[in-house]
């Protein structure tokens, strides 16, 4: 059986951003909430991996990570610093990914972080390791939208409704055939996002507000965690799409769209076939 058809073992966790990890006097549980709840989700609670790949900046808010993980009882927060492709093929990280309970993508730049990690073996060993072990690979902003096939990475929020202004991709290939987008109430995503489902009705749209996440079990049973809302968009039945029709720069229209609102513990199974 290959990677694509297998039952993964590992999860994912996807985040919306701003995920709070402080709070006014110090660490605590309920501000910590997020990420408490990766580390719960751990086979091991040894070693995490920080990958800030998806920044110029690795340094820019790592510092408050590693203390983050390491309050919350994680014994080795490791950073694998992979800013080229050459790095991202260079056997000697592996040991590293290899000794991880759980992977954490930092935010940033979605594109960068495919382009600098797509097709290499470091990738490779990752997806194989979420497949076949008990991997937690969670991912914040950028982290959290380059785990899909397709990936969002360019488009402005005030255009969404017109064709062509909205640019997709192959993203890391964790979660297939699910659109995830980030900062989706704050900055007025949805109907950048129904433009997606418009271009291929067979994905789901998972928008995600700051602050909140998925867990995803199996590869499709999803628990939202967080203090936000998880928006779903399913175009499964929609009818009226004229996406194909109308030119660049032209408004599209679709309907019959089905929304779904999920708050913190509300749980969703992607449609057969994910």
């Amino acid at each position: 059986m290959s990677l694509r058809t297998t039952i993964p073992k590992g999860k994912l966790l996807a985040i919306g951003g701003r995920e709070q990890r402080q709070g006014a006097d110090g660490p605590d549980e309920s501000a910590d909430f997020i990420l408490q709840r990766f580390v719960e989700e751990l086979a091991a609670r040894r070693t995490v991996v920080i990958i800030p790949t998806a920044s110029e900046d690795p340094s820019q808010g790592l510092s408050d990570y590693l203390q983050s993980f390491t309050d919350l009882g994680i014994a080795h927060v490791e950073v694998l610093d992979v800013q080229s492709r050459e790095e991202a093929n260079n056997p000697d990280h592996f040991a590293v990914l290899d000794r991880a309970d759980g992977v954490f993508f930092t935010g940033g730049d979605q594109l960068r972080l495919t382009a600098l990690l797509g097709g290499t073996a470091l990738l490779s060993r990752l997806s194989e390791r979420y497949v076949q072990e008990p991997l937690v690979v969670a991912g914040t902003s950028a982290g959290a939208t380059a785990m899909s096939t397709p990936m969002i990475y360019q488009g402005r929020n005030d255009a969404g409704f017109v064709k062509d202004e909205i640019h997709i991709t192959t993203g890391l290939q964790l979660l297939r055939n699910v659109a995830i987008d980030t900062h989706f109430i704050a900055r007025g995503r949805i109907v950048r996002m129904a433009q997606i489902i418009a271009t291929n009705p067979g994905c789901i749209g998972l928008g995600l507000e700051e602050d909140t996440a998925v867990l995803v079990t199996k590869g499709r049973e999803l628990e939202v965690i967080g203090r936000g809302m998880a928006v779903l968009l399913d175009g499964h039945a929609c009818t009226g799409n004229t996406i194909y029709q109308i030119e660049p720069g032209e408004v599209f229209s679709i309907r019959d769209l089905r929304l779904h609102l999920l708050a913190h513990g509300q749980r969703y199974t992607l449609p057969v076939g994910q």
